[in-house]
């Protein structure tokens, strides 16, 4: 079968390998649809800590059963399936508290396990342990369905954030997350939502799609002085940072309102992690900023339950679909943002 195979950064090839067999506890699937991210950018440059190479990648994962391993009940051949990415143990501290979001022994498909990128798929036990594997409803696409791990992370955040009815909300990041964000901050009951970026063609394209109340081009204007603007001085009541800059994160410190909440959804570079906080704002005004860290299994599930129920739609963010024969342009694609959302058809 044709799979992308990663060895080491920049080397990462479409290969012939031979079709995996299903084992105990596991499921095959014939991968539909695997999505692209930021994060598979990241991977082609600069490989990842916990990718073990040579590995197939891709973690955004929808496809139909083909073969059932021993021991696995409940499953038929034919079912269409979405798989998790994040895969917690299930047994750690943090999974016993039902926090299986931040599992301190957390792997990954694409990582420790081979990914979506390839005709065929194991679903390791590991995800059928925690319950991982989830049905596609009926009416949702295949590439809708591979969507919907990042909308869990997005669900995973605005979960922690707590937007209330009416708030104003600014998104940071005009990418295929930053869209799901504003339309999942719609259905959670937000009231304005301003979208930030500073590259203008991929904020043109990310706001046809869902009309923010207001596009803001960081490239051109004072951010945190245009929102003071929009909102009378008081700042924005929720601020979610979707983009790897430091400076949205400070921003995002600047323009809240008094008792305002951020996310930090987006992580920064490793080799620079760090920000300017201004304490006495986040004293003062009674800030509270929280971390978001990618999704646990009941995330996915609920994102699939958005996505078909309509409250988030997702099938007009795929602005681009590849065969797998051509899957080393998605990079290039996704890299440039001359999409909102990729995804991959072997």
């Amino acid at each position: 079968m044709k799979a992308l195979v990663f060895y080491a950064p920049e080397d990462v090839r479409i290969e012939d390998v031979p079709e995996p067999e299903v084992g105990p506890g596991e499921v095959k699937i014939r991968v539909r649809n695997c999505s692209t991210c930021g994060t598979d950018v990241k991977i082609f440059h600069n490989g990842h800590q916990n990718l073990s190479p040579p590995r197939i990648i891709g973690h955004e994962i929808a496809g139909e059963i083909v073969d059932i391993g021993d021991g696995v009940e409940g499953w038929a051949h034919g079912d269409r399936v979405q798989v998790i990415a994040a895969v917690p143990c299930g047994d750690c501290y943090e999974c016993s508290r039902g926090w299986m979001e931040v599992c301190q022994n957390q792997t990954s498909m694409g990582y420790q396990y081979s990914g979506g990128f390839a005709e065929y798929m194991i679903v390791p036990r590991e995800v059928m342990k925690v319950d991982g594997l989830n049905r596609i409803p009926d009416g949702v696409g295949f590439d809708e369905a591979s969507a919907a791990e990042p909308l869990a992370c997005a669900i995973n955040a605005q979960s922690i954030l707590g937007i209330e009815e009416g708030d104003t909300v600014v998104v940071f990041g005009a990418g295929p997350i930053g869209a799901m964000h504003i339309r999942l901050a719609r259905a959670n009951g937000a009231g304005r939502v301003f979208l930030i970026d500073v590259n203008a063609e991929r904020l043109q394209m990310a706001a046809d799609a869902v009309h923010p109340e207001e596009v803001i081009d960081g490239s051109t204007v004072d951010v945190v002085e245009r929102v003071k603007e929009l909102t009378d001085g008081r700042g924005a009541d929720c601020i979610i940072t979707a983009t790897a800059a430091n400076v949205a994160q400070e921003q995002a410190i600047e323009m809240a309102a008094r008792n305002g909440r951020i996310s930090f959804f987006g992580g920064l570079p490793k080799t620079n992690p760090t920000i300017t906080c201004d304490s006495n704002l986040v004293h003062y005004r009674q800030l509270r900023i929280f971390g978001a860290n990618g999704s646990a299994p009941h995330h996915n599930k609920e994102a699939l339950r958005r996505i078909a129920s309509g409250e988030v739609p997702v099938k007009d963010l795929i602005t681009e679909r590849i065969p797998l024969a051509d899957v080393l342009d998605a990079f290039g694609i996704v890299k440039r943002g001359e999409a909102i959302k990729v995804t991959v058809e072997p």
